[in-house]
């Protein structure tokens, strides 16, 4: 089986309301986009940490852009599908248009076409981004 880039036009649009959550300006955009992306109960794995629901998922983009200003995620390429899994590669740039990281995330979809899972890798972590200090150890 190989890996094909986004052609289901369902799925394309999830990509975009993904996309269109990160780069939400006003509080009404941004949870009717999280509403269209994702399940109520979405999880969200990153090296910060691990997050349960839109509402949480909300609060820590809220956290972000505030700490942060004015940033851009957007794709570095076209994503790759299958079996309702979607990888999609990423930049986030500042306001100055310079480049925050990169990383990668692995959304998985469930039933009813919306993401139930979010994982996330850095490609290049900001600078001066310390993984360890943002989670305990596994086990």
């Amino acid at each position: 089986m190989t890996e094909t880039l986004v052609q289901d036009p369902a799925f394309a649009r999830l990509v975009e309301q993904y996309v269109r959550f990160w780069n939400a300006g006003p509080e009404g955009r941004q949870r009717r986009s999280a509403a269209a992306a994702f399940a109520d109960d979405v999880e969200y794995r990153a090296p910060i940490g691990i997050l349960g629901g839109t509402q949480a998922l909300t609060a820590f983009r809220d956290q972000f852009v505030g700490h942060m200003g004015a940033v851009e995620f957007r794709l570095r390429g076209r994503p790759q599908t299958h079996h309702a899994r979607a990888r999609l590669a990423w930049e986030i740039r500042t306001e100055d248009g310079d480049s925050f990281a990169t990383g990668t995330d692995v959304l998985h979809l469930d039933d009813d076409g919306r993401i139930s899972s979010v994982t996330v890798f850095l490609d290049r972590a900001p600078e001066g981004f310390d993984p360890d200090a943002h989670h305990e150890a596994d086990a």
